[in-house]
């Protein structure tokens, strides 16, 4: 399978390449040249099958033969070694639990197979890779913990000083050996700027292969497909309209979904859930797609003003505004809105859900007051403990830590501060000696 770019100035790039590459060099992103539909046979049996054999049948199209099939089935098993399990809020909604990882966040299973595929072209590489990625929250300890100790791999982390959670820096600040954390005094989009902007770096790129573990990476969003599939295994029997409701801020997850109903996985409509950072929701609106600065919320992994990913939903539906819109829904929320979803959660379903879970709860029953024949699935995108100064604001008891969470709290932190991108540069270039 080849990719191209979709600001279509640049040479079409293998899978290989276009994981190395992470950006193509017209600074547009990577897109399947095509997508062939699964047959009508794999959904009849899909009640039959193990998440390895969906996984391997969803993505091998995109990534054979430059991985081939018995080390894609290998990568798969590592990447799958947790559960996805769907739980039942009331007879409209249910929640898709993705944080059972071992950093507790859907990223989790994007950073595992990237980190497995990069591994398996570096071998016997003498000239290493530096992952390069910034992090509004999750991103980052899924990448570090996915990349911890893989050979001839350097991987370089830019967060946010001050706007991610004490559980997220401490989960990209204390593994050392080959992760470098960069605490950035600015925004998310200011961290993302910099890392796009070193990959356009002639002075960096002429003596460091430089990619991204972002979902701007076809290694990082192509595994979103995979729980897609695993919610409709466990519900397609039991409900005919199924409609995912989204946490959105890089748009990478949601963009991973319509791939999977490109595929043929039968799902009825999408909403885009978004915070006070809502580009996409106004452009729902208006037609018009203005990127703004970021705003900080309480669900910081969605604070987004310029979303990577939605130009790829875009060429989904070949840049046509009324086709989109036919199969995407978005709603924006406020912080006090959501601290009242993750308390009607709590109170009338006994349900703990994290702030950006919470949002997804919240867009799904807005979209069902004019859809009411529809079940609706929220991602809950990361486990409270996370966010444990915002849940604890609206949950009484005390909420245990999960042992994932136990063992990097007590650990030290280690990150470099930075302002500028030539203080980056110039740390990418010693790191490279």
């Amino acid at each position: 399978m080849d990719f191209y770019s979709l600001n279509h100035k640049a040479p079409s790039a293998s899978f290989k390449e276009a994981v190395i590459k992470g950006l193509a060099p017209d600074k547009g992103l990577y897109f399947p040249t095509s997508i062939e539909k699964l047959p009508a046979s794999f959904f009849d049996s899909i009640s039959k099958l193990s998440h390895n054999e969906i996984a391997f049948e969803v993505i091998k199209q995109f990534v054979t033969p430059e991985v081939p099939e018995v080390e894609l089935k290998k990568i798969i098993e590592e990447t799958l070694c947790f559960d996805f399990p769907v739980v039942n809020i009331n007879d409209k909604i249910s929640s898709l639990e993705l944080f059972h990882g071992p950093t507790m966040a859907f990223k989790d299973v994007g950073a595992r197979f990237m980190s497995r595929c990069l591994g398996y072209f570096n071998q016997n590489q003498q000239k290493g890779t530096t992952v390069l990625v910034a992090t509004s929250g999750d991103t980052g300890g899924a990448v570090a913990n996915g990349f911890l100790g893989v050979e001839g791999i350097k991987v370089v982390i830019l967060y946010p000083s001050g706007k991610v959670s004490q559980v997220q820096e401490k989960q990209l600040t204390t593994l050392g050996q080959n992760i470098t954390a960069l605490e950035v005094d600015g925004v998310f989009d200011d961290c993302q700027d910099m890392v796009k902007q070193a990959f356009l770096d002639k002075s960096i790129t002429d003596h460091i292969q430089v990619t991204s573990a972002n979902s701007i990476n076809v290694a990082r969003w192509l595994p979103q497909m995979f729980y897609f599939f695993f919610a409709y295994q466990q519900l397609h029997k039991q409900y005919n309209k199924l409609v995912f409701s989204v946490p959105s801020g890089n748009f990478g997850n949601i963009c991973a979904g319509f791939m999977a109903q490109q595929l043929g996985l039968p799902i009825h409509h999408f909403i885009a859930a978004n915070n006070k950072n809502q580009v996409v929701t106004e452009y729902l609106k208006s037609q018009d797609y203005t990127p703004k600065p970021t705003v900080q919320t309480l669900s910081n992994a969605m604070d987004v003003g310029n979303p990577s990913n939605f130009v790829r939903i875009q060429e989904i539906f070949k840049n046509e505004f009324q086709a989109l819109k036919s199969h995407l829904s978005s709603y924006s929320f406020t912080d006090e809105e959501t601290l009242e979803g993750m308390e009607t959660l709590y109170n009338s379903y006994n349900y703990t859900a994290d702030p950006h879970g919470a949002i997804g709860f919240l867009a799904a029953e807005a979209y069902q007051q004019s859809h009411p024949e529809t079940h609706c699935v929220f991602l809950e995108t990361a486990h409270p403990t996370k966010f444990l100064d915002v849940v604890e604001q609206v949950i009484p008891e005390k909420i245990d830590l999960p042992p994932q969470i136990q063992k990097v709290m007590n650990q030290k932190k280690k990150s470099i501060s930075i302002s500028t991108y030539e203080e980056l540069k110039q740390i990418l270039l010693s790191n490279h000696k």
